[in-house]
């Protein structure tokens, strides 16, 4: 239903990555938003008031909260649409995160007043009337709500939209929360206990809790979260394509809105390549990954060393320090980028699980590197990859068992030669 209605509504609707046809889809869900939770407010806010019901007006100023953050999605669609500008080279895509947090903001203030206003009710109850009328129109609401999480789900895949996704969990939440307006209602007709108080209270903290998931998922994007990894992965692929490339690393992607993603990667070629030859090749990977990611990118060559002198010696150097401060640990995947200022040692590192951490793992590089550096001004250590690995355990294991039985083995042989001897 929902995309016949979008077919009617915008224009080029297929083009999602158009940003005129992203906002066309941000402004149709923002007024579908506006028209549901209106009509639910006031429906919500008169039963409750005829009622005398704490726990279904808690649900219509809910319905009011989501109203007013449909106002706000259709605004950051506005502001996050206009044109990069010297202050913003980048854009301004991040007004739509920025609108998600306001709308989680929200969402919070509101779960704590129902909350607050909620409990007093425990302390002065009131008499609820029922109506059957009520009822019905708490189950339309679900009903709404339930179609209302579709929609918003529909567009958020379509033009990858936090704002929509973020609305799309509310209504979910919204839904449940009737649901126990509704139930509470019906209880509290058989019961004196504080019911629809306690609904009202849990109304309350569930809003809060939405508020604060939402709030969550907005602030590491703009902190800077790590890429999707299966995202890395198939640019690796991808570059991995190009006649020259032959290996991958520090790959950095920035997030700033949605279709507005900057990325740069090393890209790994023989030193013995032409370099004009080259040049062009990833001239036409970057083109690729753009169309293939939507996202700008930009490659930085690294001229991977070819002489086998140089890379046994290298790896001679870099093996020993390992095996003198970390024996645990092993690398393998090296590869080198020899200059006359600088000789870059890239190359992956194996580490045991129970190590794995931030702190230690940048420890682990600075002590590498200033050994590497005692040895050679010039040489720095680039780990690729850091990975975690069981099996480092059952390995050692295994190597200090098979030593114990050649030590031992020795002796018995060394103890059958000295009786052979006498």
């Amino acid at each position: 239903m929902i995309a016949a209605i979008i077919r009617l509504y915008i224009k080029n609707y297929e083009n999602t990555t158009d940003k005129k046809v992203r906002e066309q889809y941000s402004i149709f869900g923002g007024i579908l938003g506006i028209i549901c939770n209106l009509f639910l407010f006031i429906s919500k806010f008169l039963i409750g008031m005829t009622m005398n019901s704490m726990s279904i007006l808690s649900d219509a100023f809910n319905n009011l909260t989501d109203m007013g953050a449909s106002f706000i999605s259709i605004i950051s669609a506005k502001l996050s649409n206009r044109p990069p500008d010297k202050a913003h080279p980048f854009g301004h895509g991040r007004f739509e995160y920025l609108a998600s947090l306001t709308i989680s903001i929200i969402i919070l203030i509101v779960g704590y007043k129902l909350c607050e206003t909620s409990v007093m009710k425990f302390f002065e109850p009131e008499t609820m009337e029922f109506s059957y009328w009520s009822m019905a129109i708490l189950l339309l609401s679900i009903a709404i709500k339930g179609w209302m999480c579709l929609y918003n789900r529909y567009i958020a895949r379509k033009i990858n939209s936090s704002v929509n996704e973020a609305t799309a969990s509310d209504s979910i939440n919204d839904a449940i929360a009737t649901a126990g307006v509704l139930a509470a209602t019906i209880l509290q007709q058989f019961t004196a206990l504080p019911v629809d108080a306690a609904a009202g209270t849990a109304i309350g903290l569930l809003i809060m809790y939405t508020g604060c998931g939402i709030a969550k998922d907005v602030i590491n994007i703009l902190l800077g979260r790590a890429p999707n990894p299966e995202l890395v992965q198939q640019i690796v692929q991808c570059a991995l394509k190009c006649p020259y490339v032959v290996g991958v690393h520090d790959i950095k992607i920035h997030d700033y809105g949605p279709g507005r993603m900057f990325a740069s990667l090393h890209a790994e070629v023989p030193d013995t390549a032409d370099l004009v030859e080259v040049h062009a090749a990833l001239d036409v990977l970057e083109d690729e990954l753009i169309d293939a990611f939507q996202m700008e990118v930009n490659i930085h060559m690294d001229p991977l060393c070819t002489n086998p002198h140089i890379i046994n010696k290298v790896r001679h150097i870099l093996d020993a320090i390992i095996q003198k401060k970390y024996p645990h640990y092993h690398t393998d995947n090296l590869r080198i980028t020899a200059g006359m200022v600088r000789l870059n040692i890239i190359c992956d590192l194996h580490i045991p699980p129970e190590e794995y951490t931030p702190d230690h793992i940048l420890k682990i590089h600075q002590e590498i590197n200033d050994a590497m550096r005692q040895y050679n001004e010039r040489y720095r250590v680039v780990l690729a990859k850091i990975v975690p690995e069981q099996y480092l355990h059952a390995k050692r294991a295994r190597l200090k068992d098979k030593n114990c039985r050649l030590a031992a083995q020795e002796a018995k042989n060394e103890s059958a030669e000295r009786q052979i001897h006498d």
